[in-house]
């Protein structure tokens, strides 16, 4: 069990979830809770998963409360990384019951997704089980949500690929279009970073492979290659550098892309189209409501 209260919180995640609170909240807060919730009531609610996953994001979907009232007390009844069944309880959230209202909606979004990337992310790793390959990310995530959704694919299981463009030289074909060959491309590029740094070039034709690593590149990226390729591409290189197969990859091809001995296989689809996991937020009866049913009889 681990506590929902952040003893360092991340500025960076810390924006983010204040900017979907203003756009869920706007300037004037949950009107209908203002409108039907007694402004003392105190509750404590569960977070409970409605479908079975691997979980994700659990921090931050309780940061949520503790940014709109830190007086909120929230605990994680379960950790990132762990598989659950169906009517799992996931944490328990302590307070003002306007208050968690607010912050329902936004906590209970980005959990749902960040779980469903994790889930799909295990169904990918658990497929390629036994094999050397590992399953990596892409840049194909949410505009703004990158690094959390980044963290649900290590949730899952999955390696992370480049964080953006500032922190990883990838060639990719229009880069390559625009030199005029993968080989120059590379050698450009070895040339700017030096012999230290990592270099990773996408080739879509066998015949560039030997020049590319001739070139000196440390990854080479075999695009949209069928597994018969994928096998003469790991025979060529012969461990000269690390292969990494992309494209199209789904549950049902994963395993024979894996089984030819390529390093690493990146899946943009554990984060551009999963679907988000059924997660809820089920209150008990407020504690000013049960004073005035008692009061009542």
């Amino acid at each position: 069990m681990v506590s929902g209260k952040d003893s360092t919180p991340d500025p960076h995640i810390d924006g983010i979830l204040k900017a979907a609170l203003t756009e869920d909240l706007g300037t004037v807060g949950d009107i209908t809770s203002d409108a039907t919730v007694p402004e003392g009531a105190e509750t404590t609610g569960r977070i409970v998963a409605r479908a079975g996953g691997c979980i994700a994001g659990l921090g931050p979907a309780l940061r949520v409360f503790s940014l709109l009232d830190d007086s909120i007390a929230t605990r994680a009844l379960e950790s990132d990384g762990t598989m659950v069944d169906a009517g799992t309880d996931l944490a328990t959230i302590t307070g003002p019951a306007r208050t968690i209202l607010a912050g329902e909606r936004v906590a209970l979004n980005l959990l749902g997704r960040l779980c469903g990337i994790a889930t799909a992310t295990r169904k990918f790793v658990d497929r390629v089980a036994g094999t050397n390959a590992t399953i990596v990310d892409t840049r194909k995530t949410t505009p703004l949500l990158r690094t959390l959704e980044k963290m649900a694919v290590r949730a899952g299981g999955g390696a992370n690929h480049r964080m953006g463009l500032y922190d990883a030289l990838l060639i990719k074909d229009n880069h390559i279009r625009a030199v005029g060959s993968a080989q120059d491309a590379v050698l450009r590029a070895r040339q700017y970073a030096g012999a230290d740094r990592s270099l990773e070039v996408e080739i879509d034709d066998l015949a560039d492979l030997e020049g590319v690593i001739e070139a000196g590149a440390d990854i080479v990226l075999l695009d949209n290659m069928p597994p018969t390729l994928i096998r003469i591409a790991v025979t060529q290189a012969a461990g000269r550098c690390t292969l990494e197969a992309s494209g199209g990859i789904t549950l049902e091809s994963v395993r024979e892309v894996a089984e030819t001995g390529v390093d690493s296989i990146s899946v943009g689809c554990i984060t551009h189209s999963v679907s988000s996991l059924d997660v809820a937020l089920d209150f008990k009866v407020p504690r000013s409501v049960l004073r005035a049913r008692r009061t009542h009889d």
